[in-house]
């Protein structure tokens, strides 16, 4: 029996009718369906990461990401002269003896980082150091390795160098032409947005590329995906995997566009993912609509198929039809009668019974009030 207004297909009818000389409709095959519907879902997946690697790479290439994760040696004027010039602004660097300029930078009301000079050879070269590494303003200080930014002419090295200039009773032509046009910056390049930036950049890209490799094992090899390692808990994947391709290629009992049911199963093949479950271990099926508009204009209604299985695993089919639904779910209750059907409070309660959901705050409670 084939119903064409809902795009439902009862194989269990079709296959126990004799076919005719005359008839030349042949029902669909599945062979090797889930492992295909694996493949295709991650194929498609696998663009995101790459495009996402691929913005990272442009990144890098505008921005000195390389070294703000790996900061380069600096250790005179040429090299951080050099190391700017070649879009590496963040470095490492041992500095000797620094002086305390009298100054500091201001953010948000409060200190941002103290003023130094340092001279290496024959050059002036200003640093801002934070409050914690220069002990708030310490003199002096002999020798310190710093970690910094390289800014060229910022515009607080101008006022810095006006106040340097009075103090010193020096005109400020010849204090600038002493003085390097690169000033070290400390919280620059070890505050908080720097940080998170570079924490950003690498958690995300190495998710990205083991994304992408999971995802090229996952093609190669659909056994191994995440939907298949799922149904560990109620036994073998790679075998009940193999036994729901057998029994969705040669005889599925009902089909609807992305939803079957074999003997043993209920499979989802849909654009929204793979999933695979044995019959015997839903606990509890229900449905609800989602109403799609836009402004004041409606469109249309979709329905969205929930199971509850046992092990705590829950499968949501969303954007299907109604009476594709419906006959899922009165197919899945003639199949394992200890289904609950329709989203209730009564069956909410009794999957919470069945599952055993409140155990860990049981369990708390319990050692509370043994401690008490």
């Amino acid at each position: 029996m084939v119903h064409r207004g809902n795009n439902m297909i009862d194989f269990k009818g079709f296959f126990s009718k004799k076919i005719g000389p005359k008839e030349t409709d042949a029902p669909q095959t599945f062979d090797h369906h889930i492992t295909g519907s694996i493949k295709s879902y991650y194929k498609r997946r696998i663009y995101s990461p790459i495009l996402y690697l691929v913005l990272l790479l442009l990144l890098a290439g505008i921005f000195p990401v390389r070294s703000m994760i790996s900061p380069v040696r600096l250790s005179d004027p040429n090299s951080i002269k050099n190391a700017y010039k070649t879009h590496n602004s963040y470095g490492r660097i041992r500095l000797k003896n620094l002086y305390f300029t009298g100054y500091r930078q201001y953010w948000m009301g409060s200190t941002r980082g103290y003023y130094y000079y340092t001279v290496m050879k024959d050059k002036v070269v200003l640093v801002l150091l934070d409050p914690v590494t220069s002990e708030q303003g310490n003199p002096t200080i002999k020798n310190l390795t710093v970690h910094a930014r390289i800014l060229k002419d910022p515009a607080t090295r101008q006022l810095v160098l006006e106040k340097l200039a009075e103090d010193l009773s020096w005109t400020r032509q010849g204090l600038t032409g002493s003085v390097s046009h690169y000033t070290l910056s400390e919280p620059d390049a070890t505050g908080i947005l720097p940080r998170l930036f570079v924490l950003a950049y690498v958690a995300t890209g190495l998710f990205a590329l083991i994304s992408i490799l999971a995802y090229i094992l996952y093609i190669r090899h659909p056994a191994y995906a995440r939907q298949i390692r799922r149904l560990a808990p109620y036994g073998n994947p790679r075998k009940m995997l193999k036994e729901a391709e057998e029994e969705l290629s040669t005889l599925p009992q009902l089909a609807t566009e992305d939803m079957f049911i074999t003997q043993h199963y209920f499979i989802e093949t849909s654009t929204y993912g793979v999933a695979i479950v044995p019959i015997r271990e839903i606990i509890w099926i229900y449905k609800y609509s989602t109403l799609h508009k836009l402004l004041w204009h409606h469109f249309a209604i979709s329905y969205t198929l929930c199971l509850t299985c046992n092990k705590h695993r829950y499968l949501r089919c969303p954007k299907n039809t109604k009476s594709n639904i419906d006959g899922i779910m009165d197919y899945l209750s003639e199949a394992n009668h200890d289904i609950l059907v329709g989203f209730s409070e009564e069956n909410r309660r009794k999957v919470e019974v069945i599952q055993n959901d409140l155990l860990p705050l049981r369990k708390i409670l319990a050692f509370l009030s043994r401690r008490v």
